[in-house]
C-alpha cells in the first residue's frame, strides 16, 4: 500500500449551539406548541450544516427553565442524532437558576460541555422567553458573565410575545441588536429558523479560530480577541437585512417563506394570515 493509499481522517472541533428555553406557564398553549414544531422542523437544517462543514461538527444542548431549570440530555447531542423532545410549560421563570445551570456547562472540566479532546469554537447560545424572570436572576446572571466561554459565545435571544422583558433579553446578549420579538405564530417559527440556521453558519465558521480555553483555570484563549465580536457582529447584520426583508414584505403584502403562515398551503399568502396574535 502506498503513501497516497492511506486514508487519514481529519480532527474537526466541535461547536455546542444551547438551546436556553422559557417553559413557564405563560408559555402554555400556542406559544410552547409553535416552539416545539419550529425546532423539531429545523433538526434537519442543522444535520445539513454540520455534514456539509469540514471543519467543524454541531452538537446541540437544551436547557428548559421553570420553577428551577434541567438539561433535556446528559450531554450535548451531535446534530445528526438531534432529535426535540418537546417541551410543557408549567411553573414560574427562574432565568437567574438557568444562568447558574449554563455557567457550570460552559467548561472543560469534568461534566462540563465543553471537553472536546481536539477542542470547541466559542459556542451559540439561543434565548426564548415569554416574560420577565421571578428570581434574582441578576446574580445568576453576574456569575455567567465571569465565563469566558460565555463572554466568547454568539449570544442571541428571542421575545415571545409582547410581554417578554426586552430589557433582561438584551441583558442577557449583551447587545439589544441581538434580541427579536415575534408576536405572530408564524413570526415565532421564522425566526426560530432563521436564527437558528444563520448562527450555527456563522458559528462553525473556519476564519475563526476555535476556543480552546478553560474558563475555570484562566488558560490562555486560542482566538483573537476581535474574533467573538465580528461572530456577533455577523449575526447582527443578517438579522437587520431579515428585519428589512420581513418589512419589505409586510409592505409588498406577500411573503417569501412558507412556514411563515400557520396554515399556509399554497404558493402565495397574504402577511395577515401570518397567524395567531400571541
Amino acid at each position: 500500500m502506498g503513501i497516497y493509499d492511506k486514508t487519514v481522517e481529519v480532527p474537526v472541533k466541535t461547536m455546542v449551539l444551547f438551546f436556553v428555553v422559557d417553559t413557564s406557564a405563560s408559555m402554555e398553549g400556542t406559544k410552547i406548541g409553535t416552539l416545539n414544531s419550529a425546532i423539531a422542523e429545523i433538526q434537519s437544517d442543522l444535520k445539513s450544516i454540520s455534514e456539509d462543514n469540514a471543519d467543524a461538527k454541531i452538537k446541540v444542548a437544551t436547557l428548559a427553565f421553570s420553577t428551577g431549570a434541567s438539561w433535556m440530555e446528559s450531554e450535548p447531542v451531535a446534530a445528526e442524532n438531534f432529535r426535540w423532545n418537546y417541551l410543557e410549560a408549567h411553573g414560574v421563570t427562574d432565568l437567574g437558576a438557568a444562568c447558574k445551570m449554563l455557567n457550570e456547562k460552559l467548561s472543560r472540566k469534568e461534566g462540563g460541555y465543553m471537553n472536546e479532546v481536539v477542542g470547541s469554537f466559542a459556542p451559540v447560545i439561543f434565548l426564548l422567553s415569554d416574560g420577565y424572570p421571578t428570581d434574582d436572576y441578576k446574580k445568576g446572571l453576574e456569575i455567567l458573565k465571569k465565563n469566558t466561554w460565555f463572554q466568547a459565545a454568539t449570544k442571541m435571544a428571542l421575545a415571545i410575545g409582547e410581554e417578554a422583558d426586552m430589557g433582561v433579553l438584551a441583558e442577557f446578549t449583551g447587545k439589544s441588536e441581538s434580541v427579536v420579538t415575534a408576536n405572530r405564530t408564524g413570526e415565532l417559527k421564522r425566526w426560530i429558523r432563521f436564527l437558528t440556521v444563520t448562527s450555527s453558519q456563522i458559528g462553525t465558521q473556519s476564519t475563526v479560530v476555535g476556543y480552546g480555553g478553560d474558563p475555570g483555570k484562566n488558560d490562555q484563549e486560542s482566538r483573537s480577541d476581535g474574533e467573538p465580536e465580528s461572530k456577533q457582529k455577523q449575526l447582527i447584520e443578517k438579522i437587520q437585512e431579515e428585519k428589512k426583508r420581513m418589512e419589505e414584505e409586510e409592505d409588498g403584502a406577500y411573503g417569501e417563506y412558507g412556514e411563515y403562515g400557520e396554515n399556509f398551503e399554497g404558493a402565495e399568502y397574504k402577511m395577515k394570515d401570518v397567524g395567531d396574535i400571541f
